[in-house]
């Protein structure tokens, strides 16, 4: 609560207890008057937003609105997007396939020959290619090692240095290992982005604050020149009291003026962080107001260090980075396979017509097959082990940056955290100090009604209650956003 708008009731209605019998009573008809008056504009003067004409934007409504909308949480969608297809591409070379070839040559007249052979081939996980075809052969030319006429086969590829790891399971599992990375950077994003716009929300809420604090205290300040100029209309006061309560009021006046400023720039500031569910920015409005009831809490709790930093391992960054080394470390293993010879093995078993036997007895085992095989392996290897150091010196070069980016996280917990432990020190000093200078205040103004103090020195006490009660509003707002940035270092704000 805050002075101007908490307690003023009690403490205007005190002070009208309070004034002595002594005047006249036109006089205290008139005070009677005035105190009512104030009460009722003071009263009607609070930081909480409650006017059935304004809207009110709340911290989960905004942070709602932001995750659903904004272009970078949604580009942060479309990210894994992307990575879920690329994973789905990558399945794609061990899907079956079917294909053909027909080469056919006539000339004057003559079939020279006609090729046709169509053909499944089927990829496994572990680098076996299934094979299975018909050939028809036909023609008065036909290669030497063609069998003419129809027959059909069954096969089986097998590269020999590849039956534990290939190209195609790394390319796989490196998009699988992308997609879960992609997820990670995804509420990087948004952890980023709301803590962006959460900075600019308490912004715009200490704005709003300050603002109404000044308001309240300008409309005090035309209610005392009016209140003066009567005394002093009566004889009670010297006509230099009504210039001092005048200098006062467009003191305030002034400042209220800069700070509606302020919370309109911050309100303009806000309005990057909304956005529409068509892709368009939100139209802002002054009539937008905040809801201050957590602003209001600042300070009533603080989570736990140590479960924040137990749970460091889970940080997006961190995970991010895990994964990138799951990426390296399959690239290390694929090069590791450049260091081994080239061995592919190769054989068909043949049958005439299109029919496929029955069973593989050994005669046909012995006589109705193709086979072959291919090797290769380069001498010195150069090219292969060089490939292989510098897959794992990018290894190593990440795990680095893991160690140094766990310890920045860290750091920057236990520096937010410290910062939290101080500025809850300060709100309680600075509230003390606040209640403090409204019972200065409240005090003086009690004398200043019995004609025993000066409007100078009342002014000065309510100048104190104003610049404390906006430095509270400060200290609250700085909370606000030390809170925020400790859930953004350990990365829970998404």
């Amino acid at each position: 609560m805050y002075p101007f708008g908490m307690n003023c009731g009690e403490i205007l209605m005190g002070s009208l207890l309070n004034i002595t019998k002594q005047k006249k009573k036109a006089m205290i008809k008139e005070r009677s008057k005035y105190l009512l008056v104030l009460v009722s504009v003071l009263l009607s003067v609070t930081c909480m937003a409650g006017d059935s004409t304004h809207h009110v934007l709340t911290k989960d409504d905004f942070i709602n609105i932001v995750k659903q909308y904004h272009p970078i949480a949604k580009q942060a969608d479309l990210q894994v997007e992307r990575a879920t297809a690329n994973v789905q591409q990558s399945r794609g070379v061990f899907d079956p396939e079917i294909g053909t070839t027909l080469d056919r040559k006539t000339f004057d007249g003559k079939l020279y020959y006609s090729y046709f052979k169509p053909e499944l081939t089927i990829p496994t996980w572990y680098g076996i290619d299934l094979k299975a075809g018909v050939e028809e052969i036909v023609g008065s030319r036909v290669s030497p090692e063609s069998t003419l006429g129809q027959t059909s086969y069954i096969g089986v590829k097998v590269p020999a240095n590849q039956l534990l790891f290939d190209k195609r399971r790394a390319t796989l599992r490196q998009a699988q290992a992308l997609q879960q990375q992609t997820a990670e950077e995804r509420k990087l994003a948004v952890n980023n982005l709301l803590y962006d716009g959460l900075a600019a929300y308490w912004n715009w809420v200490e704005k709003y604050c300050s603002y109404r604090i000044i308001s309240s205290a300008v409309a005090v300040g035309e209610e005392r020149v009016r209140f003066v100029k009567l005394e002093f209309e009566q004889g009670l006061r010297p006509a230099i009291d009504t210039v001092e309560a005048i200098t006062q009021l467009q003191t305030f006046s002034f400042q209220e003026s800069v700070m509606q400023l302020a919370f309109r720039n911050a309100g303009m500031e806000l309005s990057n962080y909304l956005w529409l569910e068509n892709n368009s920015p939100a139209e802002w409005s002054d009539m937008i107001l905040p809801d201050t009831t957590d602003f209001d809490k600042a300070a009533t709790s603080i989570p736990d260090l140590n479960a924040l930093l137990s749970a460091l391992d889970m940080h997006p960054k961190l995970r991010s980075i895990n994964y990138k080394m799951d990426i390296l470390e399959i690239d290390k293993r694929l090069k590791a396979q450049s260091l081994m010879p080239k061995l592919s093995l190769s054989g068909n078993i043949l049958s005439k017509g299109y029919n496929y036997p029955q069973e593989l007895n050994l005669p046909l085992l012995e006589n109705n097959h193709k086979v072959g095989f291919s090797f290769a392996m380069p001498l010195f290897l150069r090219d292969a082990r060089g490939a292989y150091s510098a897959a794992k010196l990018k290894i190593f070069e990440t795990d680095l940056d893991r160690n140094n980016t766990r310890l920045q996280i860290e750091n920057k917990t236990r520096s937010y955290y410290n910062e939290l432990l101080a500025v809850r020190q300060q709100l309680n000093i600075m509230t003390s100090t606040n209640t403090n200078f409204i019972k200065l205040y409240q005090g003086e103004r009690l004398k200043f009604e019995t004609g025993e103090s000066s409007l100078f020195l009342l002014n000065a006490r309510q100048s104190k209650v104003l610049e404390t009660a906006q430095k509270l509003i400060e200290l609250k707002a700085k909370w606000q956003k030390a809170y925020v940035s400790l859930l953004w270092a350990s990365a829970t704000l998404y």
